[in-house]
């Protein structure tokens, strides 16, 4: 997708025009007749011209914005994220201003169509399930927007990253089933593109390897959406139901994924953990509310936000090209309720 479809430059050569007197034309100043202005601003209309909004904001100094994007926040994941972000934008004298892309790539590349023309300082943003290519993001790094990625991130674009330790959260989680008795182990996971798919997969992978155990292919599910399909979860979990080597515990990686899985298995009538344990990714404050209580691995959501957005503003206030950037990876925690009570021999 094109962000800059033509330039004033362009204008001016189609029109047989200076270069100043297209920018004025624009900017409506007296200096220029009417007709000449009618003349331009028809033809920018026609031809989808939009200002460099990172050129304007190197004429106007910082625009004291940054955007956000995340993929819902009626995720409590999301929702804990910006409220890090806000306390360290807010204290630095920024506004935020986020969107959500209800993981979809096109909602993504649409949303940050939209960011980028506010001239903004910078982009804080964690990929939809969907997103498999980022020219969208590449090209507005080349222009030269800050961009700092967070939870999902993308190793194409060189910048500052925050994740957290997914891997080991993969791994607490499933040594923690097989410690409690459980050997036939599934998952229930998001796409398999994803960074944060791969990396909790691969801890998953290891716990079992560590343990001698093995598991079919068809123990592992992957989920399109990303747990925003209700109907895929079902899909999976009845799937894994009907194996005739049914499974005695699940592993779910997602907070829509999580509190759904749980859902559909009270639905269901099965008992956990007597029938299913489940242990999953969740950052709900309600985890100790649930039918059964739910052990649950927890990612620091608020400081991830705290840190992407102050290494967002490290970039944006630097006087110097930055050209030396870290990936930032914070400790995840295992908190162990009912839902995955040792499994009685």
């Amino acid at each position: 997708m094109n962000f800059n479809a033509i330039t004033i430059r362009d204008i001016a050569r189609a029109l047989q025009l200076s270069v100043s007197t297209v920018s004025k034309a624009l900017r409506d100043s007296y200096e220029i007749s009417e007709k000449t202005k009618k003349l331009v601003v028809e033809y920018a209309e026609k031809n989808n011209y939009r200002p460099n909004p990172i050129a304007q904001s190197l004429k106007k100094g910082h625009s004291k914005s940054i955007g956000i994007v995340v993929s819902t926040i009626e995720n409590q994941f999301f929702s804990q994220v910006i409220n890090g972000i806000e306390s360290v934008a807010y204290q630095a004298g920024f506004n935020v201003i986020f969107t959500q892309t209800h993981e979809s790539y096109e909602m993504e590349v649409k949303n940050v169509d939209q960011l980028a023309h506010h001239s903004l300082d910078g982009l804080l943003i964690s990929l939809s399930t969907e997103t498999k290519d980022i020219e969208h993001l590449k090209l507005l790094h080349k222009r030269g927007l800050p961009i700092v990625f967070f939870d999902r991130i993308s190793n194409e674009i060189d910048t500052h990253k925050v994740i957290a330790d997914n891997f080991k959260g993969g791994y607490d989680a499933t040594k923690h089933l097989i410690d409690s008795g459980y050997s036939k182990i599934a998952h229930i996971t998001s796409p398999p593109n994803i960074s944060i798919t791969k990396e909790r997969l691969a801890g998953y992978n290891q716990a079992l390897k560590d343990a001698g155990l093995t598991v079919p292919p068809e123990y592992i599910k992957h989920c399109s959406h990303g747990g925003r399909d209700i109907g895929e979860i079902e899909n999976s979990l009845n799937e894994l139901l009907a194996l005739k080597e049914r499974p005695d515990a699940i592993f779910t990686t997602s907070d829509r994924i999580t509190t759904t899985t749980l859902l559909l298995l009270n639905k269901l009538g099965i008992k956990i953990p007597e029938q299913i344990a489940l242990v999953g990714y969740t950052n709900t404050t309600l985890a100790d509310a649930l039918n059964p209580p739910l052990t649950s691995v927890y990612q620091p959501a608020f400081e991830m936000g705290q840190k992407a957005a102050e290494m967002l503003l490290n970039l944006i206030l630097s006087k110097r090209p930055v050209t030396e950037f870290e990936t930032v990876t914070l400790p995840t925690q295992l908190f162990v309720r009912k839902s995955t009570a040792p499994r009685e021999v």
